[in-house]
């Protein structure tokens, strides 16, 4: 069910399974939303209550006034105080969301019991890669949605799923602002070494094989380096977790079986 939250002046949307489980907070990716997560959320009914908001400047939530690692974390942490969740939750976050869910167990142990990083590197560099190219020039509305899916060109099964209507009804509007995404993207680039090895809680990393975002190696040394970390390897990219969401699921109801 989608509920929402009040953040300052902004709409925080968020998305919850709901269930008697565990809570279990899933911060998707980079130009996604918390649905991301539905094929997880029915995976683990039962056991673990999925929450997963839809992060600032995407989906269904408001714009923010900036996209810098300490408000990711500050709209997470207001989001688990909203839920009164006031012990532990298990967290797990994908690439844009893991580097934020690496943060908030860094910044706020008492608020993470476990640490799920799917595909989220502690290196990034993202003037290395062209890959964001898209997002120059790309209009956040346009008339139809055709329009819209054209001018994603190869990014196109991308952002399509998340197109919106406008609330006037008259057109359409990415999931995302493109600046946004860029202002996002840039916020993300250094290194991460200190946060992904300041928390303690058993956590898992999953890693595609052949992910450019989080080269083999780097996850061997995310895991080696940090004390209670185990590692799942899937054959795949950095879409893995869509490409294969049945080797994905798999993964995190073990390591979650374990706690």
């Amino acid at each position: 069910m989608r509920h929402e939250l009040k953040i300052d002046d902004r709409t925080l949307s968020y998305l919850d399974f709901g269930g008697a489980g565990r809570p279990l907070l899933a911060l998707h990716g980079g130009m996604s939303e918390g649905l991301a997560f539905a094929g997880l959320a029915e995976t683990l009914r039962g056991e673990w209550r999925v929450i997963a908001p839809d992060q600032r400047g995407h989906g269904d939530s408001d714009r923010a006034p900036d996209y810098r690692r300490e408000g990711y974390v500050a709209d997470a942490v207001a989001l688990l105080d909203h839920l009164g969740q006031g012990a532990p939750a298990a967290v797990l976050g994908y690439s844009l969301g893991g580097l934020n869910a690496c943060y908030l167990a860094a910044t706020h142990p008492d608020r993470v019991s476990a640490l799920i990083d799917v595909d989220a590197t502690v290196e990034v560099h993202p003037a290395e890669s062209n890959w964001f190219d898209f997002l120059r020039g790309l209009p956040y509305t346009a008339p139809t949605r055709e329009e819209l899916i054209a001018a994603a060109g190869a990014a196109a099964d991308l952002v399509a799923p998340g197109l919106r209507p406008l609330v006037d009804g008259k057109g359409w509007r990415m999931p995302f602002h493109p600046q946004d995404m860029l202002d996002s993207i840039e916020q993300c680039r250094g290194d991460h070494w200190a946060a992904w090895l300041a928390s303690t809680c058993p956590a898992l990393v999953i890693n595609g094989t052949h992910s450019a975002a989080l080269p083999s190696a780097t996850a061997s040394a995310m895991v080696t380096r940090r004390p209670g970390t185990s590692y799942t390897p899937l054959e795949g990219d950095h879409f893995v977790p869509f490409t294969d969401p049945d080797g994905f699921h798999k993964a995190v109801a073990t390591f979650l079986s374990t706690l």
